[in-house]
């Protein structure tokens, strides 16, 4: 599975860990920040939104202290779904029931070993579809 994984500054160091964290069971497209210096969550969380639509990923990361600009930025985006994932069950459902195809982790509330299992789940949990689906397609506006 390829992987796009974008955060600002705050959430820099859970980034680092998690890209180290992936890379040895996935293809990781790390679209910044490089660093911890004071970064603009809008431009990670486009990036890695634009690396699905585009096709360069399947899958998606955004990480920000609260999750809340990086998902607000990302669901911009036609065919983006982006779920703030706390906890690994948020994970599991997001992916479950609304096919969620970009999780938004908030750096100042998870710990690393959190956000690791958070994404195991988010990653290895299907879409169930069926009614499900019915209501994911409602989502876009018409």
């Amino acid at each position: 599975m390829k992987i796009a994984i974008g955060s600002d500054h705050a959430g820099y160091e859970l980034k680092e860990e998690l890209v180290a964290y992936l890379s040895n069971k996935y293809t990781i497209y790390d679209k910044g920040t490089f660093s911890k210096d004071s970064a603009d969550y809008p431009e990670f969380a486009h990036a890695v939104a634009n690396s699905i639509e585009n096709g360069e990923a399947e899958m998606g990361i955004v990480i920000c202290g609260s999750a809340n600009g990086v998902a607000i930025t990302a669901n911009k985006h036609a065919n983006i779904r982006c779920a703030i994932c706390w906890e690994a069950e948020i994970a599991q459902l997001a992916r479950a029931h609304n096919n969620a195809n970009i999780a938004a982790l908030p750096s100042r509330f998870v710990s690393i070993q959190q956000a690791k299992d958070i994404i195991d789940v988010f990653l290895s949990t299907d879409f169930e579809g069926g009614r499900h689906q019915r209501r994911v397609s409602k989502i876009g506006i018409v």
